[in-house]
């Protein structure tokens, strides 16, 4: 039986990438589990050529993922910036009432409690749930469903503003997770959403963000649908340099609001990029491949030059980057981590020990193999460390770059 698009019910997919089979990205394992086996699922690419969004199959569960949850987003002094930012620009009031989905461990709702407005977060993490409420943000541990959002707004009343950053790509429905934030948001008020932009990910070769916990891919068109299906109108939206580069959305409940111009702006540049015909996907799989090469051939000319390599992050995009090129400790001896949760454990599928930071100017390697390529300016400040014994930095995406 074909495949159907999650979105439209289309069976016309087209494959885009085909990374092979990779356990999921953020399963990381403790050292009583190097001797069994892993799971693995297919992590195949494809893009519906009716609705245009690009997807991966369901074939994991979000929680099979997100029940207990490696990523602390607050572990990130850009994005926790980023966060602050955008609370302050927004300006919530006395009165107001702000919910964030997926809000993680408070790393945005912690600045809207210090301004001492109403809010509340859902996160189906217990884990990182709990720092949120340790650093005292309401949150409720819970998946939004249609139904979670009817109960949160009956028990608080509807929201002037709902959050959803970095959490429309994990859903596998995505209808009834739309339907869910409509349930949240007041008739008056405004959902802002923020996601990787497919765009950027083609022109940018930005594949290593291709992972199972990542059920689709938007365009501005494709997102546009998505969030009508809920019953939301896109009306404008923002381009962001965040996680290689996003998009916000802004969305109400309004049918008849008018989108904005920079809807129209954005809606050409992924047309003339030929992301709304099967044209703007065709050479991915060949850039892909020769990123591969070229990571792989500068691991094994420098192992076999005398040379040490250590990696810097343990994000799930390193983790897609690891397995797909089949990087192993012979090659990577080990990465290291700020998130104290991954230290002492091993990255899946690669099995690479995740060490604590400090590990890197204790052995001062030749190289350091950054993952997050996404926080680049924030880590070359960070390991500007390396130069001091002539360490240099490597950035795999989107091309391989040595960095003096």
């Amino acid at each position: 039986m074909a495949a159907a698009c999650r979105l439209c019910g289309s069976t016309g997919l087209a494959g885009v990438v085909d990374l092979g089979a990779t356990p999921p990205c953020e399963s990381f394992l403790t050292a009583d589990q190097l001797d069994e086996p892993e799971t693995t699922f297919p992590l195949h690419l494809r893009v519906c050529t009716e609705c245009w969004l690009a997807q991966l199959p369901p074939l994991i569960t979000p929680e099979q993922t997100f029940t207990e949850y490696a990523y602390f987003s607050s572990y990130s002094t850009s994005w926790v910036e980023h966060a602050r930012r955008f609370v302050e620009e927004q300006d919530p009031r006395p009165g107001a009432f702000v919910v964030e989905v997926a809000s993680n461990d408070g790393y945005l709702l912690r600045h809207v409690v210090e301004r001492g407005v109403r809010c509340l977060g859902i996160e189906p993490s217990a884990n990182v749930g709990q720092a949120a409420r340790d650093a005292g943000v309401p949150t409720l541990t819970a998946f939004l469903t249609e139904q979670t959002g009817r109960r949160v707004r009956e028990e608080h009343g509807p929201a002037d503003l709902v959050v959803a950053n970095n959490v429309y790509a994990h859903i596998p429905d995505v209808v009834g997770f739309t339907r869910g934030l409509r349930a949240l948001v007041a008739d008056h008020g405004r959902v802002s959403i923020e996601v990787q932009h497919l765009l950027t990910l083609m022109e940018r070769n930005q594949w290593d963000t291709i992972y199972h916990e990542h059920f689709q891919y938007y365009t501005v068109a494709s997102a546009g649908r998505a969030l009508a299906s809920g019953g939301l109108t896109l009306v404008d939206v923002e381009l962001l340099p965040t996680h290689g580069g996003s998009i916000r959305l802004w969305a109400v409940p309004d049918p008849s609001a008018t989108p904005s111009y920079r809807v129209a702006d954005v809606l050409a540049m992924e047309k003339a990029a030929g992301l709304h015909e099967l044209s703007g996907y065709h050479d991915f799989a060949a850039r892909v491949a020769k990123v591969r090469r070229d990571l792989l051939r500068f691991l094994v000319d420098a192992a076999e030059a005398g040379h040490t390599v250590a990696g810097y992050g343990a994000p799930g995009k390193g983790n897609t980057l690891l397995n797909h090129c089949g990087i192993r400790p012979d090659l990577l001896p080990y990465t290291v981590d700020r998130n104290p949760y991954k230290h002492g454990r091993f990255t899946p599928g690669s099995r690479i020990p995740v060490l604590p930071p400090e590990r890197i100017a204790a052995d001062r390697p030749d190289y350091v193999l950054v993952l997050p390529w996404n926080l680049r300016d924030e880590l070359v400040e960070q390991l500007s460390y390396v130069r001091e014994w002539g360490g240099r930095l490597v950035f795999p995406i989107p091309e391989l770059e040595v960095v003096s």
